[in-house]
C-alpha cells in the first residue's frame, strides 16, 4: 500500500498548510479597516455607559460582577449595557457602516 493516491500524516498536513497559504487572500488591510471602523464605533454610537462596561469586560477582562462593584451598580445592570452596546456596535457595522467606511478613519 505504499502506492496510495492520498498522502497521510505530517506529509499530508505539511502540503495542506502550503495549499492553504497559496490559496488564501491578503486580507490585512480590510482587518485594520474593520479594526478602525470599530473604534470609531465605540467612540460615537454607544453611550459612555455601554462603551465603559465594553471596555472592562473585553478589554481588561472583568467578569460582570467585578466590573458591578467598580461602578457601583448591579450586575445585571452591567450585563444589560453589554448586551445594548453589543447590539449598538454590530447594528453600526452591518446597517449604518457606509459613513464610517467611506469617511475618515
Amino acid at each position: 500500500m505504499s502506492n496510495t493516491r492520498y498522502k497521510r500524516g505530517t506529509e499530508y498536513a505539511a502540503s495542506m498548510a502550503v495549499y492553504a497559504r497559496t490559496m488564501a487572500e491578503d486580507n490585512s488591510a480590510q482587518i485594520a479597516q474593520v479594526k478602525r471602523n470599530l473604534a470609531r464605533a465605540l467612540r460615537e454610537d454607544v453611550t459612555p455607559k455601554q462603551r465603559q462596561a465594553l471596555l472592562l469586560y473585553y478589554g481588561e477582562r472583568l467578569n460582570m460582577r467585578e466590573i458591578g462593584e467598580r461602578l457601583g451598580v448591579d450586575k445585571s445592570t452591567v450585563s444589560r449595557n453589554i448586551k445594548r452596546g453589543e447590539r449598538r456596535l454590530r447594528r453600526c457595522l452591518r446597517y449604518g457602516a457606509s459613513t464610517l467606511l467611506n469617511g475618515e478613519p
